[in-house]
């Protein structure tokens, strides 16, 4: 047991700022004079509506989010969204082509493949998904092309946004949304599980540009319509709305960071530091290709599986959680999110270079 808070690098639900569980702790039995928690309100209710209406100004000041995109807080996950994609956009052509990098991206191409023509841009399975495709392969009457920015599983990333002239593009941004500034007027639609980068599980946002909304299969049901959501802004049904307070929490701390701009910097920073101590190890090796390395998730591992196991076991006893790799992957993986403090990095390097030193 531990007596205060340990450096949790989980892929997700990972670490919120300590700032906002703070804050969140000194409102959550009486929120702005209300008398209620946040927990307790009505959807409907003034307050709430207020938590809501600033939230999603901030959410949209952060991104530098365009008027003719609409913001959705929806629930059941990012995965919903691998079937809400395909059946409010595929209807356009019949047609879609993907990037496979990765387990998400394979998911949502399987399940695509159920609603209409779904062809293969590119793909870097040949290699374990250790790279990232430098090309894509687009079909100029595609209703979309599809990607995810950062495999979470494999540690890779894309530092490249692909052009595919006017097919619309989505973006599985789930594990690195708000981790850096993007130019949003060039994609069509943006998802994002919340709970890696920007709140509790539970709430996923969706961006999505106007003109693309409206476009669903007659098969779509009720609640995958787009059209739905964003008629209802997002209240159709009662949203996850506690999840919805934090992101507004977050929103103020990732402004207190410096924005986009300045939370980039200290991730860039942090990502190198692990990189380059691992590079200067004998015992450690990097799963991803150095060009192609992930900012958030660093997967990593030595030459035995038994060594890996008691890698992971002696960073818990030290308050290093989370660190064993997906049995995709093996190894470890530290995913150093932006709440992740600097000084947990820190102490996972000094970690790094101490077992290094014992076991080589």
């Amino acid at each position: 047991m531990f007596d205060q808070r340990i450096f949790n690098f989980s892929a997700g639900p990972s670490m919120l700022p300590l700032e906002v569980l703070e804050r969140a702790g000194r409102e959550i039995t009486n929120y702005d004079g209300s008398g209620m928690s946040v927990m307790e309100m009505s959807h409907r209710s003034k307050a709430f509506a207020k938590i809501f209406a600033q939230t999603k100004e901030k959410f949209r000041k952060l991104m530098s989010i365009p008027e003719n995109y609409e913001i959705l807080f929806l629930q059941g996950g990012a995965s919903t969204q691998f079937s809400a994609i395909p059946l409010n956009l595929m209807g356009m052509t019949g047609k879609a082509d993907y990037a496979l990098t990765g387990n998400f991206s394979t998911s949502a191409w399987k399940e695509a493949k159920r609603y209409g023509d779904v062809a293969v841009a590119c793909s870097s399975e040949d290699a374990n998904h250790s790279y990232i495709p430098k090309t894509v392969d687009v079909r100029p009457d595609a209703s979309y092309f599809y990607y995810c920015g950062n495999n979470t599983i494999y540690g890779t990333q894309w530092k490249y946004i692909p052009e595919t002239g006017n097919v619309p593009l989505v973006c599985d941004m789930s594990s690195e949304i708000c981790s850096k500034p993007i130019d949003v007027s060039k994609f069509g639609v943006i998802y994002a599980g919340a709970q890696k980068n920007l709140a509790p599980a539970g709430v996923t946002l969706v961006i999505v540009r106007k003109d693309l909304i409206g476009n669903a299969m007659p098969i779509t049901p009720l609640m995958l319509d787009w059209k739905t959501q964003a008629d209802g802004d997002s209240m159709f049904n009662t949203p996850p709305c506690w999840c919805i307070y934090i992101l507004g929490l977050v929103c103020d701390w990732l402004e207190e960071q410096g924005g986009l701009t300045g939370i980039q910097k200290i991730n860039e920073a942090k990502a190198k530091m692990l990189y380059d101590v691992l590079d200067d190890t004998e015992i450690f090796n990097c799963h991803a290709a150095k060009e192609d390395r992930s900012d958030m998730n660093v997967t990593f591992r030595t030459a035995s599986a038994e060594l890996d196991a008691l890698f992971a076991s002696q960073a818990e006893e030290q308050g290093l959680s989370n660190l064993k790799g997906h049995r995709k992957v093996g190894g470890m993986r530290a995913s150093i999110y932006n709440a992740m403090p600097v000084e947990g990095v820190e102490k996972l390097c000094d970690f790094i270079q101490a077992f290094d030193q014992q076991h080589r």
